[in-house]
C-alpha cells in the first residue's frame, strides 16, 4: 500500500466539510464574522471600533470603516515594534513583506499564530486534500514536494520575531514532519540570493522523486530550466518520471503554459492554481475542467467586494456574477475592512467560484479604455496562438503624446519565441482587446483617441535583471503588468539596449 493510500484517508472528513460551501456559503461566512469580532473585540481596534456591541453584519460596517495599508501601518509599525493587544490578541510575531501598490516601498503584513494555521496552512491542506479527490490514482505523497519560498530576516531584531517573505515565515514554521517530503533542504530554501539558490536547488532536487512542484510560475520555470541544463535532458519527465502536479499561484499561468507544456509532455501531469496571497489563502481551483476558482469561506477571512463601476461595497451574499470587484477583507491577522488590492469576477455564486481579473491598481485608464490585467492575458493568449510566438515576460503603460500628438498603449513583451511577423502580432493583440473591451474598442474607434498599440521587444533576461536591480529576484515577487504610470516601463526601456 503506498504512502498517498494511507494519507488519503486522512482528508476524506475535509471532503465532507467542503460540500457546505456548495449551498451555505452566506453562513459559513456570517459564522467566520461572529467569530473574529468575538476574538478581537479587546483589542485597542476592536475596542475603538465596538467590536462587542457588533451584532450584525450591518453593525460592522456602521462601525468600522474600510482601511487601506496606509491608515493601519502606523499600528502595524508599533506591533513590530513589539506592542500586544493593537489589531489582534497578543504579540504578532511573524510580518509577510511585500512590495503591492502603495505608496511605500514595502508593506509589512501581520501574520499572527492563528492567521499562520486557521488562513495559511489550511488553504495548503485544502489544495492536496481537493487535489486527491479528484485524483484518485494520485502517489503524491510516494515522493517529494519542490517547494520555492524567499527569505526573511529579523525583525527590529526582536526575538524570535521575522519578517520576509510569506513563503520563508510558512517554511520557517512548517512541521518538522513536512520537512521529510519536501526539497530543497531548509537552509537552501531561505537563501536570499536568487540565482545561488536556483542553482542549489535544482542540484538538490534533480536526483531526488519529485512528485509535485509549488510555487510562483515564473520562478519556478527559472529553476526548471536549470534542472534541465545541468541533467541534459529534453524533458523534465526525464528527470523527475512521477512528477504529477504543478500548484501554482501568485501570477497569472496563461503566459507560462505553452512552456510549461513544452517542458512537461507527460499526459499525466496536471497544474492547480491556487489563489495565496501575503494578507491570505482566499482561493482553490477544485474542479480541472474549470479555470475559475472555489472562494474559501470558513478559514479565517471574511470578505466584502466593492463594485468596480458603482463603488457600492457588498457582503459575499451581495455579489453578482460578470462583475468586477475589488476585494476587501477582515482576518485574524489584524486586517480590518482591508482592501487587499486585487480585482475578482464571479463565475458562479452556488458555489461561489472567481477568477482574478487583475489589480485596483494595474491598469491602464489614461483616456477611459479602463483596460484590465485579465484583458492583457487574454489579449496576449490569442495573439500567441494565432502567431505561434511565446511571450516570457511584459509591462504595458500609455504614451500621453508623442511627437506628432499621437497617444497609446506601449508594451515591452520578452519572448521566450518571438513572432516571426511582430506586426501582426501587434495587430491581433490590439483587434482581440478591442473584441474583449468595449471601452479600449471605443478609444481606438478610427484611431481618434488611441492610436494603434506600439510593441518593444525586450532583450533576453531584461526583466530579470531590472527585478534584481530593485532586489526583487525571486522569492514572490511580481513583475507589474499594466500601470498608468511610466515609471516602470522607462526603468526597463533604459536598460533595454
Amino acid at each position: 500500500m503506498s504512502i498517498t493510500s494511507i494519507a488519503r484517508n486522512l482528508f476524506a472528513p475535509r471532503w465532507r466539510e467542503l460540500e457546505r460551501h456548495q449551498t451555505q456559503g452566506a453562513e459559513l461566512q456570517r459564522e467566520v464574522l461572529e467569530r473574529l469580532l468575538e476574538r478581537a473585540k479587546d483589542t485597542a481596534f476592536g475596542r475603538q471600533h465596538l467590536f462587542a456591541a457588533t451584532h450584525s453584519y450591518d453593525d460592522f460596517v456602521r462601525n468600522t470603516p474600510v482601511s487601506t495599508y496606509e491608515e493601519l501601518k502606523d499600528d502595524i509599525d508599533r506591533m513590530r515594534q513589539g506592542e500586544a493587544n493593537l489589531l489582534w490578541p497578543g504579540r504578532v510575531k511573524w510580518y509577510a513583506k511585500s512590495s503591492g501598490t502603495t505608496n511605500d516601498k514595502s508593506k509589512f503584513i501581520p501574520v499572527s499564530s492563528e492567521g499562520l494555521h486557521r488562513l495559511h496552512y489550511r488553504g495548503g491542506t485544502d489544495v492536496v486534500a481537493i487535489y486527491l479527490r479528484n485524483n484518485p490514482e494520485s502517489r503524491l505523497f510516494d515522493g517529494r514536494g519542490l517547494i520555492l519560498g524567499g527569505s526573511h530576516a529579523p525583525n527590529y531584531n526582536l526575538p524570535g520575531s521575522l519578517v520576509g517573505d510569506l513563503s520563508a515565515i510558512l517554511i520557517e514554521n512548517i512541521n518538522p514532519v513536512v520537512n521529510l517530503i519536501r526539497v530543497p533542504s531548509k537552509k537552501t530554501a531561505l537563501l536570499a540570493d536568487f540565482e545561488v539558490k536556483r542553482d542549489r536547488i535544482a542540484r538538490e532536487a534533480m536526483n531526488k522523486n519529485v512528485t509535485n512542484l509549488s510555487g510562483v510560475p515564473s520562478w519556478m520555470l527559472s529553476v526548471l530550466n536549470r534542472v534541465m541544463e545541468l541533467s541534459g535532458k529534453e524533458h523534465l519527465e526525464e528527470v523527475w518520471p512521477n512528477l504529477e502536479v504543478f500548484f501554482h499561484g501568485g501570477v497569472a499561468f496563461t503566459p507560462y503554459r505553452e512552456q510549461y507544456e513544452r517542458l512537461i509532455t507527460s499526459p499525466r501531469m496536471h497544474y492547480m492554481e491556487t489563489y495565496n496571497a501575503s494578507e491570505g489563502f482566499f482561493g482553490i481551483q477544485d474542479d480541472p475542467q474549470d479555470k475559475s476558482m472555489m472562494l474559501m469561506l470558513d478559514y479565517d477571512v471574511f470578505y466584502e467586494f466593492q463594485e468596480m463601476d458603482s463603488k457600492e461595497i457588498v457582503p459575499l451574499w451581495g455579489v453578482e456574477p460578470g462583475k468586477n470587484y475589488a476585494m476587501i477583507i477582515s482576518t485574524s491577522c489584524g486586517l480590518w475592512r482591508y482592501m487587499i488590492g486585487d480585482t475578482v469576477r464571479f463565475t458562479s455564486t452556488n458555489p461561489y467560484k472567481f477568477v482574478i481579473s487583475g489589480r485596483t491598481k494595474s491598469f491602464i485608464n489614461a483616456f477611459g479604455e479602463e483596460l484590465i490585467v485579465d484583458n492583457a492575458e487574454q489579449g496576449l493568449a490569442y495573439a500567441c496562438e494565432m502567431t505561434d510566438a511565446q511571450v516570457l515576460e511584459y509591462t504595458a503603460a500609455p504614451v500621453f503624446m508623442d511627437q506628432n500628438a499621437r497617444c497609446r498603449h506601449q508594451w515591452l513583451i520578452e519572448f521566450s519565441r518571438p513572432p516571426a511577423d511582430l506586426q501582426q502580432f501587434a495587430l491581433t493583440l490590439d483587434r482581440k482587446l478591442q473584441e474583449l473591451n468595449s471601452d479600449y474598442e471605443a478609444k481606438r474607434y478610427k484611431d481618434i483617441t488611441l492610436q494603434p498599440l506600439e510593441i518593444v521587444v525586450a532583450r533576453k533576461g531584461l526583466f530579470n535583471e531590472w527585478m534584481k536591480l530593485r532586489g526583487k529576484l525571486g522569492g514572490q515577487h511580481k513583475v507589474p503588468r499594466l500601470s498608468n504610470s511610466r515609471e516602470h516601463i522607462d526603468q526597463l526601456l533604459s536598460l533595454n539596449s
